[in-house]
């Protein structure tokens, strides 16, 4: 993983994880927005993403090793003895909801962007196989077809990312059971999180996922600082839309409510 400065002196770090099948190289513009206002940034790649998934014919890695990895960026985002906040997008959003389900996060808030609970798009051939195969079929392969076509209409980035060779969906059925487990015991789990601030953005025209689920889960936590915002027209990279300057405004406000409620001055 790394770590990009902020200009000038930094009042918080914000460790994002990203959705399956990108990397963190699609975060460029994100990470810039967070630095030039003063964050520290951490981000990697999970296990088997980035350069990492040229190596493999498909995503066929434990999700034990994305939960260690999430706890190991969480860990290096204190480093600096400065708040910190968690942010995940998409898988990596569901992530940290199973994170902050398990066990506790020491940080000031977190930051949820169109989580996988309920996924509109399904590998059809693995489908299939979940119900009738056993583990005999674990190694299956087939291609879950989120492209960057479905994740934004902003049509600069997609001209710019249709063609990104570390963009990878294939998948074994070994993988996809794992990620059906993970949305399962996120969105049954009857125990609420811990009671810190969470900022939960989706969008209304989600191709990917279902922003309903999401409004659900957040509704059943115990928590006494939290906001949903659903944005009119967006599809799931909220961070990649036509109007991601007012999404990336709207988080920092968020981080800029929770830092002044626990004493720093903006």
């Amino acid at each position: 993983m790394w770590k990009w400065e902020a200009e000038g002196k930094a009042k918080a770090v914000i460790a994002i994880v990203h959705s399956a099948y990108e990397h963190h190289r699609r975060y460029a513009w994100t990470i810039e927005q967070f630095r030039n206002s003063g964050f520290h940034v951490v981000m990697g790649d999970l296990p088997g993403h980035g350069e990492d998934s040229s190596l493999n014919e498909a995503h066929d890695e434990d999700f034990e090793l994305y939960s260690k990895y999430v706890k190991q960026l969480v860990e290096v985002s204190m480093a600096d003895s400065l708040p910190v906040f968690v942010m995940g997008h998409g898988m990596g959003a569901t992530l940290v909801m199973h994170a902050l389900q398990t066990h506790s996060i020491e940080c000031a808030g977190v930051i949820l962007t169109s989580p996988w609970l309920n996924l509109r798009i399904q590998p059809s051939k693995l489908s299939g196989a979940l119900a009738n195969m056993g583990k005999l079929a674990d190694h299956m392969k087939s291609s879950h077809e989120i492209s960057i076509k479905e994740l934004t209409r902003n049509y600069d980035v997609y001209v710019q990312e249709k063609d990104d060779p570390l963009f990878t969906n294939k998948i074994t059925l070994k993988w996809y059971r794992e990620l059906q487990n993970l949305k399962k015991n996120t969105v049954n789990s009857v125990e609420s999180i811990s009671n810190i601030p969470v900022l939960l953005m989706t969008g209304e025209r989600d191709k990917v996922t279902d922003p309903v689920f999401s409004e659900n889960w957040l509704s059943k936590q115990k928590l006494c600082e939290y906001q949903f915002k659903e944005w009119k027209n967006a599809y799931h990279d909220l961070f990649h839309e036509p109007e991601r300057e007012n999404v990336y405004y709207y988080t920092e406000s968020f981080m800029h409510n929770v830092l002044r409620s626990i004493g720093y001055i903006i």
